[in-house]
């Protein structure tokens, strides 16, 4: 994909539909129970019309992509493991044993473990959507060129349609990535400092923090990625699992499906997306809320409440797939709850 052909895809994204939205709040508030009394299990299915376009609903099929990537930033030591575990991971997701898969078969989840880059050899049983074997080490020059972040952006936004074409009404996002180059992007995007942004990940010492933390300030130094450009800032400082990721939100608003966005990295690469196209918003919806310390701060950049709140930090979409069973209650109470009419009640009214 040319920037060129992404910039036409982004323009054909529309606003939320209003007139759906309104529609799916009118049938939540003709049930026979308290106004809003299921919170933001109701604004949930409120927001879903107004991207889907209708107040009928469809999530019997759900898959979570699992978009695989190794960071070349690694080699700076800011992790407790080396790149061996992106393919070790990889290899199982695609037999089906890690944790997602494990709790995506209790929520009826599809998994499709994708390879966006990881080094070495395609992974059997893993999808190849790979751009390079890796991104380079962000300290000794830009993560990857322009036109790889474009192109990565370009296959999420593919795969996501494709979901969608095959009859999937609901797609979790899951990688298996680096906190460090979401950090990265993320303190340049929202202007931070480096350190408000930069987490333990999955479990640095202080020294390995501090590594970590000093590793991103040398990357920023030495790229000078531009905060207004996102596919500058992804290019220079970001992994081709954060831009596929990116491309799968705005996959998403062009194909009205809802994307859950599972954890800190997600929520960078729909910040990206959203930043890229503000309307993309609509097919964005926060699942939980990670411990990493900078989660939180995304969220309230997009505007977006969590779901959970539960202290999760595993990565891999867990967090995405935890929110699907409350999608299923949600729908569970707006299709077979009875109205007020059918229970002879009078109907509840706004008192303010």
């Amino acid at each position: 994909m040319t920037e060129a052909e992404l910039m036409q895809l982004l323009a054909a994204i529309t606003p939320p539909d209003e007139t759906a939205r309104a529609a799916a709040h009118t049938h939540w508030a003709s049930l026979a129970k308290p106004l809003g009394g299921l919170g933001a299990l109701e604004t949930l299915l409120e927001d879903a019309a107004a991207l889907t376009g209708t107040a009928q609903f469809d999530f019997s099929r759900r898959a979570v992509a699992v978009l695989c990537a190794d960071n070349g930033v690694v080699a700076q030591g800011i992790s407790q493991t080396d790149q061996s575990v992106t393919r070790a991971v990889a290899e199982n997701l695609a037999a089906r044993r890690t944790s997602v898969c494990r709790m995506a078969q209790a929520a009826h989840c599809d998994v499709l473990p994708v390879d966006l880059g990881i080094a070495g050899a395609p992974v059997p049983g893993v999808r190849d959507c790979r751009i390079a074997a890796g991104t380079a080490d962000f300290t000794k020059g830009p993560a990857m060129t322009h036109a790889e972040a474009v192109e990565a952006i370009g296959r999420g936004i593919a795969l996501t349609r494709q979901l969608a074409a095959e009859g999937y009404g609901l797609v979790a996002t899951g990688e298996m990535g680096n906190t460090t180059t979401s950090s990265a992007v993320a303190a340049v995007l929202l202007a931070q400092p480096v350190q408000t942004m930069t987490g333990r990940g999955a479990g640095l010492s202080d020294a390995g923090l501090a590594r970590k933390v000093d590793t991103i300030r040398r990357g920023i130094a030495c790229n000078v990625p531009n905060p207004d450009d996102v596919l500058d800032v992804l290019s220079k400082l970001g992994g081709f699992d954060i831009a596929g990721l990116c491309g799968m939100f705005l996959g998403g608003a062009l194909a009205g499906v809802p994307v859950l966005m599972d954890g800190f990295i997600s929520g960078v690469a729909a910040l990206c997306a959203v930043r890229l196209c503000p309307a993309a918003s609509k097919a964005v919806f926060a699942s939980h809320c990670s411990t990493e310390p900078a989660a939180r701060l995304v969220l309230d950049a997009l505007g977006k409440t969590p779901l959970l709140t539960a202290g999760l930090h595993l990565g891999e979409g867990t967090g995405a797939v935890a929110s699907i069973p409350l999608w299923d209650m949600a729908l569970a109470v707006y299709d077979g709850c009875y109205s007020f009419a059918e229970g002879g009640i009078a109907p509840y009214t706004p008192q303010c």
